[in-house]
């Protein structure tokens, strides 16, 4: 049960992150959102650290490690969607990074030997991601699939850096504590965007509206400081093809907000694609439990 109120809340958070990326991209760039959102994100985390006080990583190479994880799983995949959703409607952008549990079961098929792939595998993800396309088809005119092709492509490079990084995680951090393994990455991400960010967006937009700031806010403190301890809690309990399934949550927290705040109706995709996303789950989980029940 533990497990799963970290699936679900990490998915509601993540969920409503790409609402927060279009409304504060509207005020500032990508990379400045970027690394405003990071630095809350890292504010966070170090108190967390001080708090719990976890042990650090003893040798130069898994501090290595760790900082080339939060270049490839944060820095750059942040970027590229903050700055693919100037262009892309944010229902495009959530569609294709539900591509991430697709790009990661072939990988951690390659890499991980606890995590191959099976039937009631790659049936639940393929029927999570009709789901997925589903719940957004209204939002997918023609229109909207003839914008920007780099937008779209940046997005879909996201989730292929997204996948990589969570096998990458599983293989090498497995007696790294979820808090370390939050943390530094993230301080080596930020650093890295801060250090981008004079080069890329000069003159640098800082934010002045409190929506920004509340959207940053969130983004920093939700979507980076608690998600990152949630999802590298999942990566190291469940394996990467379980934990990134919670991309398929996104367009059902997105549409769910929508009915609830923006007044916005239900109708037979929200049913049928969310019914689909929660059958793949379960296919997906299959395999799991049918081991517990034959253990001992």
């Amino acid at each position: 049960m533990k497990q799963w109120g970290a699936f679900w809340l990490l998915g509601l958070i993540w969920g409503s992150s790409f609402l927060w990326i279009r409304i504060a991209v509207q005020a500032i760039g990508p990379v400045t959102l970027v690394s405003f959102r990071l630095l809350f994100g890292v504010l966070g985390l170090a108190l967390v650290v001080l708090w719990k006080r976890p042990s650090l990583p003893r040798d130069r190479l898994t501090w290595g490690l760790l900082a080339l994880l939060g270049i490839v799983n944060t820095a750059i995949p942040f970027v590229l969607i903050s700055w693919g959703e100037e262009r892309i409607p944010s229902a495009l952008a959530a569609v294709l990074n539900g591509t991430t549990p697709l790009f990661t079961i072939v990988i951690a098929h390659l890499f991980l030997p606890d995590d191959r792939i099976t039937v009631a595998r790659a049936a639940g993800l393929a029927v999570g991601f009709a789901g997925v396309i589903v719940l957004l088809s209204r939002d997918l005119g023609a229109a909207t699939l003839r914008a920007s092709w780099l937008a779209q492509g940046a997005v879909l490079l996201a989730a292929v850096f997204y996948a990589g990084s969570a096998v990458f995680a599983r293989s090498h951090f497995r007696g790294v504590s979820p808090i370390v393994h939050a943390f530094l990455p993230l301080v080596a991400a930020d650093a890295a965007v801060w250090l981008l960010l004079p080069v890329v967006e000069a003159p640098v937009r800082l934010p002045t509206l409190p929506i920004t700031w509340l959207a940053l806010a969130w983004l920093g403190l939700l979507g980076s400081c608690l998600a990152y301890l949630l999802y590298y809690y999942l990566i190291h309990a469940w394996g990467p093809t379980r934990a990134t399934v919670v991309t398929y949550v996104f367009p059902v927290v997105g549409l769910v907000l929508g009915i609830l705040f923006l007044h916005e109706t239900a109708d037979w995709r929200l049913l049928g694609g969310s019914a689909l996303i929660v059958g793949s789950i379960g296919l997906i989980n299959l395999r799991g439990k049918i081991a517990l029940r034959r253990s001992p």
